[in-house]
């Protein structure tokens, strides 16, 4: 079931658009950090925690089930992009050196958090159970296979896949005319 209009209001976005479904069964912190386009889709089950850098969806964007956005860098997935289920985008990751302690029940002088942006460029999709780590930028157009770790960014167009993530072979280019043809059908 997806929350009301009025619903979605009362959760203090920074900002939200129109025609966006969220359902009663996500988990949402940090939400004057969130900003949300037209046309927006986010399943059960998923959690979506703002830290200092916030987060932005574009238009179109959709969010499956059991998906989680977490992090104290910004994280932006710009229009028609969009996670399958369990994708885990962290725009801040634990040391796990052995040289300090991890998790948040922990001061921060005792641990090494880092965080770094993450962005989904236009018209990126991500598989199944892939994780995104900090410093990623998805060009354009960039397809994740299920179960990869993105680790570093990936070029336009690209589809990539594995542990971690690697260029496999181009993603065809008719992305752009097809959201075009898509846009001007709503005039």
């Amino acid at each position: 079931m997806f929350l009301s209009t009025e619903e979605i209001q009362k959760i203090g976005f920074k900002s939200v658009g129109a025609n966006v479904l969220i359902s009663d069964k996500a988990a949402i912190y940090g939400a004057s950090r969130i900003s949300i386009g037209n046309n927006v889709r986010i399943d059960d089950f998923c959690v979506l925690s703002a830290g200092e850098g916030g987060i932005t969806l574009g238009n179109n964007v959709h969010i499956a089930v059991y998906c989680s956005l977490i992090g104290s860098g910004e994280i932006i997935m710009e229009d028609f992009s969009g996670t399958s289920s369990k994708v885990a985008i962290y725009s801040s990751n634990d040391d796990y050196s052995g040289a300090f302690l991890t998790n948040p029940t922990v001061p921060s002088s005792y641990t090494n958090v880092t965080s770094g942006k993450v962005h989904l460029k236009k018209h990126t999709i991500v598989g199944a159970g892939s994780v995104i780590l900090p410093n990623v930028t998805l060009e354009e157009g960039v397809a994740i296979g299920s179960l990869s770790l993105v680790n570093r960014s990936i070029s336009e167009y690209t589809i990539a896949a594995g542990n971690p993530a690697k260029p496999l072979k181009d993603r065809k280019r008719n992305l752009k005319q097809l959201e075009w043809k898509y846009l001007d059908s709503l005039k």
